[in-house]
């Protein structure tokens, strides 16, 4: 598992690569840990092939202390078979999952996707 940072206007862009797993999750949570004070975050998942419910825990974890920093975070890009995963435990109750991430960059910065 790998996370690489994008910062632009519209927020800090984490974009995920490996599978989101029990063997992960701790890799995962160090390379997110220094968001800390981010407001706008946005998970891309389009390289990530698989998640399990430790991977989904640690996901969920990020988010939640995203918010209670008082940030907000979306979760964009899942590939189909962990799109069925997010959707499944219902993840879009909890947090907004966009399409693609020029559809969450919008969420973010108020503009209309074309």
């Amino acid at each position: 598992m790998s996370v690489t940072f994008e910062e632009d206007e519209a927020g800090v862009v984490c974009h995920l690569t490996g599978n989101l797993e029990h063997l992960t999750v701790v890799e995962f949570r160090e390379s997110v840990a220094h968001l800390g004070g981010a407001k706008k975050v946005i998970f891309e998942l389009s390289a990530v092939p698989f998640v399990d419910s430790a991977g989904l825990g640690a996901l969920i974890g990020t988010i939640r202390r995203t918010r209670e920093q008082g940030g907000e975070a979306v979760v964009c890009a899942a590939r189909p078979s962990v799109q069925r995963v997010l959707e499944m435990v219902g993840l879009h109750r909890v947090v907004n999952v966009f399409a693609t991430v020029d559809e969450a960059q919008a969420y973010f910065s108020g503009r209309a996707v074309a």
